[in-house]
């Protein structure tokens, strides 16, 4: 396959001639490199890279572009050329490894603006920031590229576990039955076909967690692979156990099978087998492969740790039974449905006949997870994102009729922190049961076994889940809080800031005069549920607007998204600073706001918009009171210590604390 940069080279971009007059005639001629990718890798990867390479002859300059491609990278950069590089121009909507291009001028940005605007991106190449690899923070890539797929994947299992939940749940209430089997509804009736119906959701819930992993990691090509993986996760057939590897274990294929696919684009095929490669022979291959992995390698130590789990509580009968309590509560909730839960409920469903208090320190642990991250949602909802406090509703609803499932979103978002507050949770409540002598006489757990007369010690086992929830709920808040909003915050490499135009310091006004009266409390809202930039810009003008501050919201938003058209406000380092002279503006006004997963902005460097100002100012109010403003913003915002502290910042007035260092 011929390169588009080698089409470049062939035009004579490496040479002299006219075009190279008209650089010299025009500024220095410059030997540039670049690099594109695409999520799929097929169509605008290859577009980008010959955009780039008729843009950089035309202007007179040498480039050579090296595609990373779904056939894997092609043209590619050597040392020598890097070495002998001007600049370097990265047009990818993935992930690209900058790490060997330390000390060059580094323009990193979208696919689609190499597309659109190769000429533009070349000549910023003159002025991009110089890529120090050795700075604090380069490393953390990898740690951004973990949570932005973990979080992928959650984000995609919630529905699935709140519709498959809620099911259960109201066909539990409705027409809920105890048995030797546990609670479920008759054979055959409607309830008992909502039942199952729901649990089609639960099913379901750990291949797509694992699936979507593996899909952020490496696109639509994992997805397959990643999901089968889930699924091993959760059935423990294939591999003698009983209770499977739980949602750890579909964390851990998601990711297995996500970087598995990323190796397997490296191999070298010969061209005729290119066009398949994405499409049939990586899924099959990875597939098959994560599959025999996990069913004879990662397989065999679940069984293991069931089987001596089991043999192990077998031998703590005699012990004291607040010890006993403490131990199953920590079991319960440590893998919420992994094999340390299953090996805890199953040994307790096993001795209801002849020692139901066993079953019944189980039974008070079961809700403590959906009930803690439930009441942990409402406790500080300025912790969570919008969709985690609507599951944070759900969760409490199911945690009611005994389904621990529903704390596992909140779980697989923050492990470090949720699970050890659900743990201590469960331990206190099963230590409160097991001291209360409560008994519980059928497999299930959670309020709805008193409803139906099942429980002996009722009024200590409804104590103990008490307890236990507001143990978990507060322990939660707590670890988050110490931890930064319980969010793992990763930045890129911290490379100066793009290039902005500001005032002198001298003659930069006091904070007082920039944002006093312009920014309140109620012009800043912690996190944003918009996914795109118009949505972004809408509920800015609204938080305007309820301060009083913008007439018509409707105009305000067509203004700023005109203003947008001539230019990105997107100023780099995950910052936007949307603005707009309009007459739906009252006075000059302010508003803030977070975005958890970030908007495109189209910014210079790439990254998705995390930090949003709104800017508004009436139409014939002075030119310099808009620009003071964005100056005052651009110049505080180029200290990274001063954008992770507003980052992390919990609640309105802490926010409104760090704005307040603006100078």
């Amino acid at each position: 396959m011929t390169s588009p940069a080698g089409s470049a080279d062939d035009a004579g971009a490496r040479g002299g001639g006219a075009a190279g007059d008209g650089a010299r005639a025009g500024g220095q001629r410059l030997n540039l490199l670049a690099i594109t990718a695409c999520p799929t890798g097929i169509a605008h990867t290859y577009m980008a890279a010959e955009r780039l390479a008729q843009a950089a002859h035309a202007l007179g300059h040498e480039i050579k572009v090296e595609t990373q491609g779904a056939v894997g990278a092609e043209n590619v950069l050597t040392p020598r050329d890097i070495e002998e590089a001007d600049g370097v121009v990265v047009a990818a909507d993935k992930d690209v490894d900058l790490g060997r291009f330390d000390g060059k001028r580094v323009l990193v940005t979208g696919v689609t603006e190499g597309i659109e605007h190769p000429e533009r991106l070349i000549e910023g190449v003159r002025t991009a920031p110089v890529h120090r690899a050795g700075r604090p923070g380069g490393g953390r890539r990898a740690g951004a590229v973990v949570y932005r797929a973990l979080m992928t994947g959650v984000s995609h299992m919630i529905p699935f576990v709140v519709v498959g939940g809620l099911l259960i749940a109201v066909s539990l209430a409705l027409g809920g039955h105890p048995g030797p089997s546990g609670l479920l509804p008759a054979e055959g009736s409607f309830w008992r076909h909502l039942h199952d119906i729901g649990a089609i959701g639960f099913t379901l819930m750990l291949p797509v967690l694992s699936g979507y992993i593996a899909y952020a990691v490496a696109d639509r090509t994992a997805l397959v692979p990643g999901m089968a993986g889930g699924w091993l996760a959760d059935h423990g057939g294939l591999y003698d156990s009983r209770s499977g590897a739980g949602f750890i274990g579909a964390i851990v294929t998601g990711f297995l099978a996500g970087w598995l696919v990323l190796g397997l684009r490296r191999v070298t095929v010969p061209a005729f087998v290119r066009p398949i490669v994405p499409i049939i022979v990586i899924p099959v291959v990875a597939t098959s492969a994560l599959g025999l992995f996990f069913v004879y390698v990662l397989g065999r130590p679940v069984s293991w740790v069931f089987e001596h789990l089991t043999d192990w509580l077998g031998g703590l009968t005699g012990a004291s039974v607040a010890v006993l309590g403490v131990l199953l509560g920590l079991m319960i909730t440590f893998d919420m449905g992994g094999p340390v839960n299953k090996t805890a409920f199953l040994f307790a469903a096993g001795l209801i006949p002849r020692n139901p208090e066993v079953m019944g320190m189980c039974a008070v642990a079961i809700p403590v997870p959906p009930l803690g991250q439930g009441l942990a949602t409402l406790l500080r909802r300025g912790l969570f994102r919008a969709q985690e406090r609507e599951a944070g509703l759900a969760a409490l609803f199911m945690g009611l009729f005994g389904l621990t499932e529903g704390a596992i979103p909140f779980a697989a978002a923050r492990p470090v922190r949720v699970i050890p507050a659900n743990m201590l949770g469960g331990g206190v409540a099963g230590a409160i049961a097991g001291l209360g002598a409560v008994t519980d006489g059928v497999p299930h757990g959670g309020p709805v076994v008193v409803a139906l007369g099942v429980v002996g010690g009722v009024p200590m086992f409804l104590v103990a889940v008490a307890v236990g929830t507001v143990v978990t709920g507060v322990a939660t808040v707590t670890l988050m809080s110490l931890g930064g909003g319980g969010r793992l915050r990763v930045v890129g490499p911290e490379a100066p800031a793009p290039a902005v135009v500001v005032p002198p310091a001298s003659a930069a006004p006091a904070a007082a005069a920039v944002l006093s009266g312009r920014l309140s409390e109620r012009t800043v809202r912690p996190w944003l549920a918009a996914r795109d930039k118009e949505e972004a810009v809408r509920e800015l003008a609204e938080l305007m607007a309820a301060d009083g501050g913008v007439t018509d919201v409707g105009l305000l938003v067509a203004d700023v998204l005109r203003r947008e058209e001539r230019g990105t406000t997107g100023f780099g380092e995950g910052v936007a600073i949307p603005h707009a002279r309009s007459d739906a503006v009252v006075a000059p006004v302010v508003a803030f706001a977070r975005l958890e997963e970030g908007v495109d902005w189209g910014s210079p460097d790439g990254t998705a918009a995390r930090l949003l100002f709104l800017v508004a100012v009436p139409r014939g109010a002075a030119a310099d009171e808009h620009l003071r403003i964005l100056a005052a913003l651009a110049r505080r915002l180029m200290d990274p210590g001063f954008r992770g502290r507003l980052m992390t910042a919990e609640g309105v007035r802490a926010i409104v604390g760090v704005l307040s260092e603006i100078r």
